[in-house]
């Protein structure tokens, strides 16, 4: 059977392996890009946060989160360490769950899996842009942008998401979809910095901080999460900002943050402190009142926003003075203008509607035949390796092509 897979990314080649393993199969893998894989090696900060190994469906998204169950079930987080491990890809797992080559190198990840589609005689065409598919009384023709054709008696849609635009990120996906009569969700950025008023993080560019994040509107809180934060010139980066960015993108105006670096203390033991060190520094300046607690423009920042002038002693803060510190320092709010777009994105949050396709063989509905695979869906992972199990996940249920075991 000739198999036809658009879109050479993480996804695509777990796909292309995935039917490599029937030798009744010949694959030929179409690409974008120059070279397959490019994407790949940016994640992780280049290192490549391939898995976790706290997978559970509660960190993925969409309009039926549950349509990922299946996949991730049976191509589960181990299965897909063994997978890598005989292709030759050694691993490391951190505390946090998150798993790494070994080599703290994407490019190994890449390397295998390069390798592997050599050696199994997939046919590679990079450079090759598809911008027409149609569904022939057989399979499916392909067309590319110079006027090549390419025919598949199946066809794999792997084409990835709109963000990382840089990076091969583009709506080519969709809009093949939408030619054999798919229809898209909303899509918006996620995994990526959120921007808010201006007026206190540009003094705070590069500043690093642990703290309990919330995302609130109208007075609830939409979504929190806890660990490291960094300030830019126009907002919040960092881990724990990536995990909130999707909630913050699709959560509309009226949003705010409120962040609290002290949130292993309670308002009354950090009174407490703020007391004591008036008490045995009492001609200190009120602009080192968080000297030895936090960094010290964002100690400064703090004393700022409570209504304090740096100059002023701490022997002449009053407790209400310093209470204020406290509050300011627990839930130091900023206001939420909107999120970087898709450029800055890792990942695409909405997607190709996943009623339109089942689940247990990501084949579509409309067209037997046609199998889709990766972020081109509508799901979308938190931060933390789980867009990239979900790549290898549902790549290699498409690859089975609703044959086997996954039938």
């Amino acid at each position: 059977m000739k198999v036809l897979i658009i879109g050479g990314g993480a996804s695509g080649m777990m796909a292309a392996l995935s039917a490599l393993e029937n030798q009744n199969n010949t694959v030929t893998l179409l690409e974008r890009q120059s070279r397959v894989g490019k994407k790949l090696l940016a994640t992780g900060n280049g290192r490549c946060n391939l898995t976790n190994r706290n997978i559970r469906l509660s960190h993925y998204h969409g309009e039926q989160p549950e349509f990922a169950r299946f996949a991730l079930e049976s191509f589960y987080v181990g299965r897909t360490l063994a997978f890598f491990e005989r292709l030759g890809l050694l691993t490391v797992t951190e505390d946090s769950g998150k798993v790494y080559p070994l080599s703290d190198q994407a490019s190994s990840v890449l390397d295998v899996l390069r390798f592997a589609l050599e050696a199994q005689g997939a046919n590679i065409v990079t450079s090759c842009d598809i911008v027409e598919v149609k569904h022939k009384a057989r399979g499916y023709e392909a067309l590319s942008a110079t006027g090549e054709t390419y025919f598949g008696d199946k066809l794999i849609i792997a084409c990835g998401g709109a963000a990382g635009k840089k990076l091969g990120g583009s709506k080519s996906g969709y809009h093949l979809l939408e030619q054999l009569g798919h229809s898209t969700t909303a899509l918006f950025p996620s995994l990526t910095q959120i921007k808010t008023d201006p007026a206190y993080v540009k003094a705070l560019k590069g500043v690093r901080a642990d703290a309990h994040v919330q995302l609130r509107k109208d007075g609830e809180t939409l979504q929190d999460s806890f660990g490291e934060v960094q300030f830019t010139d126009f907002g919040l980066s960092g881990p724990e900002a990536f995990t909130l960015s999707r909630a913050a993108a699709t959560g509309g105006d009226g949003q705010e943050l409120a962040l609290d670096f002290f949130r292993e203390y309670g308002d009354s033991v950090l009174l407490d402190m703020l007391q004591e060190k008036r008490e045995k520094l009492p001609e200190l300046a009120a602009e080192d009142l968080f000297a030895g607690m936090l960094q010290s423009r964002l100690g400064r920042m703090i004393v700022k926003r409570a209504g304090l002038k740096y100059q002023t002693k701490l022997k002449e803060l009053s407790d209400e003075q310093l209470l204020a510190c406290v509050k300011t320092g627990k839930w130091f709010t900023l206001e939420v203008t909107g999120v970087m777009g898709f450029d800055s994105a890792q990942v695409t949050a909405g997607g190709a509607r996943t009623r339109e396709f089942d689940a247990r063989t990501l084949e579509s509905t409309k067209n037997p035949g046609l199998f889709v695979c990766g972020e081109v869906l509508d799901v979308d992972g938190d931060c933390g390796g789980f867009n990239l199990q979900w790549a290898w996940s549902s790549g290699y249920l498409a690859g089975k092509l609703g044959e086997g075991e996954y039938a």
